[in-house]
């Protein structure tokens, strides 16, 4: 039968080691432009807005938008969020979403 205490350590060794490859692997491109803050100036540019109404959107609290005493900071990946969150359907999705609901509702009725 093994040592237990020879199991943890050998486990402890494996989790040391895979923490300092991790520690040491660098980063994406993808996991950097996520990470990435953003200035007013550089969302206005991104989005293609103007900075005033980028300071309305913040104003409205439509925008994710993090403070720092008179500074404000946007995270890349939830404006893209944002923007994608106000995707318009196309007329045949709309379709599509009409007729599964009209089929689950007739489902039920019977």
């Amino acid at each position: 039968m093994n040592n237990p205490f020879e199991v943890i350590d050998a486990r402890l060794s494996n989790i040391e080691s895979l923490l300092l490859d991790l520690k040491h692997t660098p980063p994406t491109n993808e996991q950097k432009e996520n990470d990435e803050l953003l200035t007013v100036e550089q969302t206005a540019k991104f989005l293609s807005l103007s900075v005033p109404t980028i300071y309305g959107l913040i104003s409205k609290k439509e925008l994710p938008v993090m403070k720092r005493g008179k500074r404000c900071y946007f995270d890349k990946a939830e404006l893209l969020a944002y923007v994608k969150a106000g995707r318009k359907r196309t007329n045949n999705e709309i379709k599509e979403n009409a007729e599964n609901h009209f089929a689950i509702k007739s489902k039920k009725t019977k």
